[in-house]
């Protein structure tokens, strides 16, 4: 296997790391908050259901292989850029104890890497629209159908007493956390292995965009590590500083995000786990009222959202324009 590749294939399993480290929270940040789970046994929970997700398919791998940039006219050098400018946002931002998005992270580092290489014509503008449709559009799905199902439960449930609420959701919650791990890995894994598999095809050890199995297990497994080392100031953000957050909250927000992240990954369309769980909290803390939610910590966590992609298209850029005068 040619150096170049080999080096591409490490990066992206530090990039893999680096969106399981910063995701962790997306999975188990309001199970941690409500107490349901300690906080080491909910980031176990949360990697080994990663893992499980990951093995799901591979649709939304052949979508980001094919989606973004023409395969025939990328490089090594281009995808190596991309995920080194991937893995240096992510790590930053959960180092902020910012969540972000790794999709527009890694959509845009291809995209800032290919421009640098190849010109505007190798982007597939077709796949783009696609892929940015689904991106976009899933947060607002998130506002309302947490709102909304978190509406319904309180109308069955609302005559209960607190302590049996608390109690019987509690219990319900151990559920929804897991699955939404199973669904962040479903997703959010499969997006390297794409890249891993456009990087065989463009040296040539494939000839086609199918995804080899050894790829899917690497994958799956580093999206597991990273989740496990728990991006804990990333779970303080989205579970304690932004809304308070009950069983009952938990478990609509979870899965409310659920729902919508297994809906895009059957069809293969990229989504951002942490803007679906996000937004789906907003959505349920709306229903107690506005000012429950901290809207600073969520502004802040907005505009770093913002800033992922066309940071990342700059610093993949650059990167590739250096790494491509090196090797």
């Amino acid at each position: 296997m040619p150096e170049i590749i080999l080096f591409t294939i490490v990066l992206a399993v530090l990039f893999d790391i680096s969106n399981g480290w910063n995701d962790a929270a997306n999975a188990i940040a309001t199970v941690v908050s409500t107490r349901v789970l300690s906080p080491y046994k909910a980031v176990l929970m949360a990697a080994s259901m990663n893992i499980l997700g990951a093995l799901f398919s591979t649709a939304v791998a052949k979508t980001i292989g094919k989606g973004i940039v023409d395969p025939s006219g990328i490089t090594e050098t281009v995808v190596a850029s991309a995920l080194i400018a991937g893995f240096l946002w992510n790590s930053a931002m959960t180092i902020l104890g910012l969540p972000v998005s790794a999709s527009h992270a890694l959509i845009g580092s291809l995209m800032g890497a290919a421009l640098a290489q190849a010109g505007p014509g190798v982007l597939n503008y077709k796949g783009l629209l696609k892929i940015f449709t689904a991106l976009l559009t899933s947060p607002v799905l998130g506002v309302f159908i947490g709102f909304y199902f978190m509406k319904l439960l309180l109308r069955l449930f609302g005559n209960f007493s607190p302590g049996a609420i608390n109690r019987n959701f509690g219990r319900l919650q151990l559920l929804s956390s897991a699955f939404m791990a199973f669904s962040h890995g479903s997703n959010d894994a499969q997006k390297v292995m794409g890249i891993i598999t456009l990087s065989l095809f463009s040296g040539g050890l494939i000839t086609t965009m199918d995804v080899p199995l050894w790829v899917v297990l690497l994958c799956a497994f580093a999206m597991g590590f990273g989740t496990a080392i728990g991006g804990w100031r990333v779970i303080k953000t989205l579970g304690v500083n932004m809304l308070k957050l009950e069983p009952v909250h938990g478990f609509a927000s979870e899965t409310a995000a659920t729902a919508i992240i297994l809906g895009a990954s059957h069809v293969g369309l990229p989504v951002s786990t942490t803007h679906v769980i996000s937004s789906c909290i907003l959505g349920v803390g709306a229903t107690r009222r506005l000012s429950a939610v901290r809207w600073g910590i969520a502004g802040k966590i907005v505009l770093a959202w913002i800033l992922t992609l066309p940071a990342c298209i700059i610093v993949a850029y650059v990167t590739e324009v250096l790494l491509s005068k090196i090797i």
